[in-house]
């Protein structure tokens, strides 16, 4: 199969996991007793402004026309008001998930950077004190949930005072020019980024650690090394080269382990992300909302395996080579 037939596949194959998530999050939201009815039934309000209510949002109508509504209106980028914070969703939506990314690709960039090279340490080196320190320090970033580390790093920053322990931006910040906010936003984010980076970096090593061992073990790489090349090329760059097909396949895994992982840490550090949002519309029963929240996520989920599938292209001339042919 050719590269492009395969991601134009992959592009299919994500429109239809946008659908079927989105779809279903609107029609469980829907099928639940909203919160936003039951406060006004609670604080006495009158039926009139009830059944008012009712009206506007579309809930007193039957449940496939309500669906059949809301996905005319989605395909049209249109999900609604939100009841919560009577805004539209889609407003809500683009914010939240803008910041949700600016976490996820720095917590991202943080592993990768830290988990990739420490991978090929361990992987190239079978026997020693700095492989044995890696392993062990891999084994208990792994052990550790995203919520265990967040509360750790909350702790360290209240402690220390080094950087802030929740948040964005401070209200000074929120209000400065763009270098300013900038600066404040930078300070704020080694926290939460730090709290999402730590398993994921400890997951790269482990595979990279393998992938490189195993890579080593093959019989042209013994080869080259009887040939007179030297060690230290070959593993940084011949060696690496070839391990990087095992990484760049499960990366879209790793997206969505930071989608998981980011709802805990943006609860506990006050990141306003996709993952708070989410949580308060659950709270609230606020169906639009919810279903928007969902139809971001699957986005992301569907873009993490698109880029797993070009990063495998990338680093597999296989893939290459059936393209050309």
């Amino acid at each position: 199969m050719s590269l492009v037939r395969l991601l134009a596949r992959r592009v299919v194959f994500g429109l239809i996991l946008v659908f079927v998530v989105s779809s279903g999050a609107a029609l469980l939201t829907r099928v639940s007793p909203g919160a936003i009815i039951a406060d006004l039934v609670a604080s006495g309000a009158s039926r009139e402004t009830i059944e008012h209510e009712r009206a506007r949002y579309g809930l007193d109508r039957p449940l496939l026309e309500q669906y059949v509504s809301w996905l005319s209106h989605a395909a049209r980028l249109d999900f609604g008001e939100s009841l919560m914070f009577s805004r539209p969703v889609g407003q809500l939506v683009r914010q939240s998930a803008v910041n949700t990314a600016l976490l996820g690709l720095t917590a991202l960039a943080l592993a990768t950077l830290a988990g990739i090279p420490l991978g090929i340490v361990s992987g190239s080196r079978r026997r020693g004190a700095l492989t044995s320190s890696i392993r062990a320090a891999s084994l208990l970033c792994l052990s550790l949930p995203p919520l265990v580390t967040s509360l750790v790093f909350v702790f360290v920053a209240a402690r220390t005072g080094w950087f802030p322990i929740g948040g964005m931006t401070s209200i000074e910040g929120a209000q400065a020019d763009w270098v300013p906010w900038l600066r404040d936003v930078a300070w704020h984010l080694p926290v939460p980024a730090l709290a999402l980076a730590l398993p994921l970096a400890a997951m790269l090593e482990r595979l990279q650690s393998q992938a490189t061992g195993e890579t080593l073990d093959q019989p042209y790489m013994l080869a080259t090394i009887a040939r007179g090349v030297p060690r230290s090329r070959l593993v940084w760059r011949d060696s690496f080269k070839a391990s990087l097909r095992p990484v760049a396949s499960i990366y879209g895994l790793i997206v969505g382990g930071l989608l998981s992982g980011s709802f805990v840490v943006e609860i506990v550090t006050s990141w306003p992300g996709l993952g708070r949002l989410m949580f308060d519309a659950l709270r609230s029963r606020d169906l639009y909302l919810v279903a928007g929240c969902a139809t971001a996520g699957s986005i992301f989920l569907a873009a993490g395996g698109l880029l797993s599938d070009v990063a495998l292209a990338l680093t597999d001339p296989r893939m290459r080579a059936g393209e050309r042919s």
